[in-house]
């Protein structure tokens, strides 16, 4: 895999920063944090900018919420001065990864999204005789810092830049350490243990990261389980075969791997089933012929099924 350098750069650059704000802005100008960002915009920016080419920036304190869809989930928004530095980041490093990316991983990148899986989804229902589905135990609080260090190292050469990704992390530190339960692994030493883990939902670095992290094991699925019809979404994803003992097989060798990224999966809702019965996925129960959005996903008021939800839960990260 390919990796480069002489990133951060391109990253403290005028344009870049001013490119940031406005991605940062969108939807926001008339919230108080952008209007006074906005106030004083080019002494922010160019406060922003020396503090990064002089590798003195540090990232503010997040502001905390939850939301119910219908698992409760916390949403930490961080600072829109921190918020603009994500963009930025993200607006240099993001299109090294995407290239990397299967195409059939359709979570927060463009192009993609909710009903494009949904119909992908389908699509593979009509194709294969079983389907099985699996979600990743505590996905966002169970994301092991080095694992995501070392992901991020295979692409990014650029040791400035790998620094900043470790301002980043370090400051979502601890985020959710209430909605984690620690888990232990064969071979785990004291160091193991006490990594730092976590990343606060409601980062753009989070959302991108939580493919990052998972971009091998999705080509690990294609290349070396030789799954065909494969796709996944954050932390659901599902395979489609003809064989439900194949698919078995599968699991157990996705268990082993996933434990080499200190990460499980719920082990109940492990086994295959027909296609036919229908797939709940994305908050919609998906059929090889139709498929219904959830009785659960369903309020009073209108455009409000929980991909939408989420959609807004995620509106403070951008």
């Amino acid at each position: 895999m390919k990796r480069y350098f002489d990133l951060y750069p391109q990253i403290c650059a005028w344009e870049n920063l001013e490119w940031a704000y406005r991605r940062a802005r969108k939807g926001k100008r008339g919230r108080a944090p952008a209007a006074d960002f906005e106030r004083r915009l080019e002494d922010n920016l160019v406060e922003l900018q020396t503090d990064l080419v002089q590798q003195t920036y540090r990232p503010g304190p997040y502001s905390n919420f939850y939301i119910h869809e219908p698992k409760r989930r916390l949403i930490s928004a961080a600072p829109f001065r921190d918020r603009v530095v994500h963009h930025a980041l993200c607006n240099i490093i993001e299109p090294l990864f995407e290239r990397t990316f299967i195409f059939d991983s359709y979570a927060n990148r463009v192009g993609k999204g909710t009903h494009r899986a949904l119909d992908r989804a389908q699509q593979f229902a009509r194709r294969y005789r079983y389907a099985l589905q699996l979600d990743i135990v505590q996905f966002f609080p169970s994301i092991d810092h080095a694992v995501l260090r070392s992901a991020l190292s295979r692409v990014i050469g650029d040791e400035q830049v790998m620094d900043l990704c470790d301002v980043i992390l370090a400051s979502g530190q601890g985020v959710q350490s209430d909605d984690y339960r620690m888990v232990y692994f064969p071979g785990d030493d004291r160091d193991a243990i006490h990594r730092p883990r976590g990343l606060p939902i409601g980062n753009l670095t989070s959302q991108f990261w939580a493919n990052v992290c998972l971009n091998h094991f999705d080509h690990f699925v294609k290349r070396d389980l030789h799954c065909r019809a494969y796709l996944r979404f954050v932390d659901d994803f599902i395979l489609f075969d003809d064989d439900k003992e194949r698919l078995n097989e599968w699991f157990r060798q996705i268990d082993d791997y996933l434990a080499g990224l200190r990460l499980i999966v719920h082990e109940e809702r492990a086994q295959p089933r027909p296609v036919t019965e229908g797939l709940p996925f994305l908050g919609f129960t998906v059929y090889p012929d139709h498929r219904r959005l959830k009785a659960q996903n369903l309020i009073s008021s209108p455009g409000c099924c929980r991909a939408h939800r989420i959609s807004r839960a995620r509106s403070v990260l951008a």
